[in-house]
């Protein structure tokens, strides 16, 4: 929780400075200390501690000050933070000033000129004011706030790598929150600006890249080691198993991540079959878990960097990331390792480490672990990709749910990841509809899942349908649907679409070394060898289960040809991986 602010204003300096004095002594250690040399400088700290959500408890303010006086300082305060605590520091001859500040401004108390001895004329009456204000403000956080527009795809995107990092955040819409409007008109920001991420002790930030976020917040976005003896690319369920085994039996590990650890699984609102937890967990449970046992052992994590390339180098292999970008422009970065109030030139330098040619920084490493997952494919239908984060989304967050309260929802898809978002969402929404392509949900589905979207009267499920269009003005209006053993279309009104189809893997960046099948997913072990994509193997021994084409590099998980496609399998395949690694590492 962010201490709460006491400012104290005053245009005579030595004066200032003794007040400062006198209440750092005593609420130093649990508040924060502000000093303002005049009425101009003090409303603009309060509108700095207000774009960044932090508490401000008491203002102290001399009357007679050029430009403002104290009560019109004051009065701008109660204005802008009506709960402050106000008090007027004044003369003998303007008492009946601030006694009439009390009925026109709300004052709170009045202290006479001078206040020595402190222990007898100031703390008590500053020690009321703030026990008056922390029992109105017993459960005060100290969580990043985001202000923005419900159907802005930037907003969505922000809010998704929060959620998925397990930061707490506050949304404020600028169209439905009061609050989210006066923080946009206070930052002066423009749409284009949008959305502000504002963090507590940290700069303003607009319109900011996962990477911006990331290193104002601290999150770790670049490797320490020159050299791991393991690189696991991905950190879902796979990955971070593979982290998790890896770590603990001694080796130096380095997990990427390009948005947040979890993958897919995160998102999940219930996971119900997973062994060992019989009520079920949710992803961002299980993630989470799983981060601290792989962090317990001691792998390194590297958060919101995209992998472009895997290049063999003699004996190790790089992972070479993209570049920073898009924090050049932001002034006093704060939380990021090694400095303060970093600029942005300074903060892409700390956060990237080694640039490599074309902007590119690399990680290397002995072994590596692909467990990129996969991402959900397009939904071919006209009108739809305009709308992306405008109401139509691919795949869904727990916590997304709640922003679905009383509006029609539609979700395409008959895998587990579909049906367990439609319970989810089913929670919040007035409707939900199950768009089915298939002829039943029982051919793809969990039957525990089927059991419980039939029963909940809140869910449609139609079958043999498809979403063949999308439309709206600044966001989705409507859906046209495709019976096509009927051959009808229906338009619907709808303003929310999440897609849950196939599974498209993230491998675009891997080189020719590196087997695919005709999907994109990665050939490993024995296929290599024999089968239908035989003959991407070059060594004179075999390769172990889970090696790629290219030695040395493993694939688990869904990103995997053939694998299972449940998050169990991706675990065990991610720890199975651990195995493999360390008979390669004996043979180099």
């Amino acid at each position: 929780m962010a201490r709460p602010a006491i400012l104290t204003v005053d245009d005579d300096a030595p004066v200032s400075a003794a007040i400062a004095r006198d209440l750092r002594a005593r609420y130093g250690a649990d508040h924060r200390i502000l000093r303002a040399g005049s009425g101009a400088e003090a409303l603009e700290l309060m509108g700095r501690l207000l774009l960044k959500g932090q508490p401000l408890a008491l203002v102290l303010a001399d009357q007679r000050m050029p430009g403002l006086t104290g009560i019109e300082v004051l009065a701008r305060v109660r204005a802008d933070v009506p709960d402050a605590k106000l008090l007027l520091l004044t003369a003998y001859a303007d008492t009946d000033v601030a006694i009439a500040a009390i009925n026109d401004i709300g004052l709170d108390h009045y202290l006479l000129k001078p206040w020595d001895p402190p222990d007898e004329n100031l703390y008590p009456v500053v020690d009321d004011l703030l026990a008056d204000w922390h029992n109105a403000h017993p459960d005060h956080t100290n969580d990043v706030r985001v202000v923005g527009d419900r159907w802005s795809e930037g907003s969505h995107a922000v809010k998704a790598f929060l959620a998925n990092n397990h930061v707490p955040y506050v949304w404020l819409d600028v169209e439905r929150d009061d609050e989210g409007a006066r923080l946009r008109d206070l930052a002066g920001a423009q749409p284009e600006d949008l959305p502000l991420v504002l963090v507590p002790d940290g700069e303003t930030l607009r319109a900011p890249t996962t990477v911006a976020i990331a290193g104002a917040l601290g999150l770790r976005t670049r490797a320490e080691r020159d050299l791991y003896d393991l690189c696991i690319v991905g950190g879902g369920p796979a990955g971070l198993a593979a982290a998790v085994y890896a770590a603990s039996e001694g080796l130096s590990t380095v997990v990427v991540e390009h948005e947040a650890p979890g993958g897919q699984a995160g998102q999940s609102a219930a996971i119900e079959n997973y062994l060992g937890f019989p009520r079920g967990l949710s992803g961002a449970d299980l993630a989470q878990r799983a981060i601290a046992q792989a962090r317990r052992f001691g792998a390194e994590m590297v958060l919101a960097r995209d992998v472009v390339a895997l290049e063999p180098r003699g004996p190790v292999r790089a992972v070479r990331l993209q570049g920073i970008e898009g924090i050049e422009g932001i002034e006093g970065i704060e939380g990021i390792e090694g400095g303060k109030g970093l600029d942005g030139s300074e903060a892409a330098t700390r956060l990237g480490g080694s640039a490599g040619a074309n902007g590119f920084t690399d990680i290397e490493a002995r072994s590596v672990v692909l467990a990129t997952g996969v991402a959900y494919r397009r939904l071919e239908a006209a009108g739809l990709d305009a709308l992306v984060g405008r109401g139509v989304h691919y795949g869904a967050s727990a916590g997304q749910a709640s922003a679905c309260t009383g509006e029609e929802v539609y979700v395409v898809g008959a895998a587990n990841s579909a049906g367990q978002a439609v319970l989810n969402l089913a929670r919040f929404a007035r409707r939900v509809t199950l768009v089915v392509r298939g002829s039943s949900l029982e051919a793809s589905m969990s039957q525990y899942l089927v059991e419980r979207i039939r029963a909940d009267e809140r869910i449609r499920v139609l079958c043999g349908t498809e979403v063949v269009a999308a439309s709206g003005d600044r966001h989705l209006e409507r859906l046209s649907l495709a019976n096509r053993a009927l051959g009808t279309t229906t338009e619907v009104e709808a303003a929310w679409l999440f897609v849950f189809i196939g599974a498209a893997p993230r491998t675009d960046w891997l080189g020719d070394e590196v087997a695919r099948d005709g999907h994109g997913f990665v050939v490993t072990g024995h296929d290599l060898v024999s089968g239908p994509h035989a003959g991407g193997w070059t060594l004179s021994r075999p390769p172990f289960a889970l090696e790629t084409s290219l030695p040395g590099v493993f694939a688990a998980g869904d990103v995997r040809s053939d694998s299972m496609k449940r998050v169990a399998s991706a675990v065990g395949e991610g720890s199975m991986s651990v195995y493999f690694v360390h008979r390669y590492l004996a043979t180099i």
